[in-house]
């Protein structure tokens, strides 16, 4: 499948090529972006009170145990039937609308700062996530991610059918990192991954350098016999908190302003000392004149 570019790459030619790929959901995000946006999604008409209250369990079930195959299957299969009939455009109205709000407060400040670092050591950052293209692709974007990769569902006439395109899931994840490395040049055993669930150990395996983050338990014993670094993600900061990173400005700004300010201000000083200066009393004969 062909990832979604979610910004300009990292080009080096000539140079091996490298990637970070993250899992999305309590590996980047505190919650489950599938889920997150049930209640604007409510608000729009798309759907009722009951799901948003199931929804809402759902995401509490995930939060305190993870979901393993089974949770997860059964997850698509509700998520992707209760899309049938929801009109595209709108979906993607309001994720732009509410994305914010909604995503910016719940990003781990130790993910973002991976992100950072690996942008810094030329890496691309690719994000490998099962929940739908719609919302992992502006979240992407959010994070300046390079890539995208995510489920694709089927639409017909603008609308979700309620079938999927693409899953992207277990060894289906491993599969599309390994046709990305090799049209982008990247070299495997010296990428990064991190993911919080066992389903990713695919992902996992297909790197030289991966991490468990968040892990559930069948992951965590995996990571452990493995001697796989084990993270713990656990400070959710919005990205324009972030300083000097997100939000601070650049140190050429800094000294644009610095530099303006003091011109300012000595134009201000000038043309005080000018309203100040005493008036001196012309001679008589230039008075009679009419000299000025």
């Amino acid at each position: 499948m062909a990832p979604t570019p979610a910004r300009a790459g990292h080009h080096s030619f000539g140079v091996a090529r490298t990637a970070a790929f993250f899992d999305l959901d309590k590996t980047i995000i505190a919650k489950s972006s599938a889920l997150a946006f049930s209640r604007p999604f409510y608000q729009g008409g798309l759907i009722n009170r009951r799901a948003v209250l199931k929804s809402a369990y759902a995401q509490f079930l995930f939060l305190v145990g993870g979901a393993d195959h089974d949770q997860m299957e059964k997850m698509r299969e509700y998520l992707s039937a209760l899309t049938r009939g929801w009109n595209v455009q709108q979906v993607r109205e309001i994720v732009a609308e509410t994305l914010h709000g909604l995503i910016d407060p719940i990003i781990y400040d130790e993910a973002a700062s991976l992100i950072e670092q690996h942008h810094a050591a030329g890496r691309d950052v690719v994000i490998v996530s099962s929940s739908g293209s719609e919302v992992v692709e502006p979240i992407g974007a959010l994070l300046g991610a390079d890539r995208v990769i995510a489920t694709r569902l089927k639409i017909e006439d603008g609308r979700y059918t309620g079938e999927i395109d693409y899953y992207a899931y277990a060894e289906n994840k491993a599969a599309a990192i390994r046709e990305l490395a090799e049209a982008e040049g990247y070299v495997l055993a010296d990428c990064y991954a991190y993911s919080d669930s066992i389903t990713d150990l695919p992902l996992l395996e297909a790197v030289g350098h991966p991490s468990a983050v968040n892990p559930d338990r069948a992951l965590r014993k995996e990571a452990v016999a493995r001697e796989w670094p084990v993270l713990v993600f656990d400070k959710p900061v919005e990205l324009r908190r972030r300083i000097p990173e997100f939000g601070a400005p650049s140190r050429s700004v800094v000294v644009t302003v610095a530099v303006c300010t003091a011109v300012l201000t000595a134009g201000v000083l000038w043309y005080a000392a000018r309203r100040r200066r005493p008036v001196v009393a012309l001679p008589a004969a230039a008075a009679k004149s009419g000299k000025r």
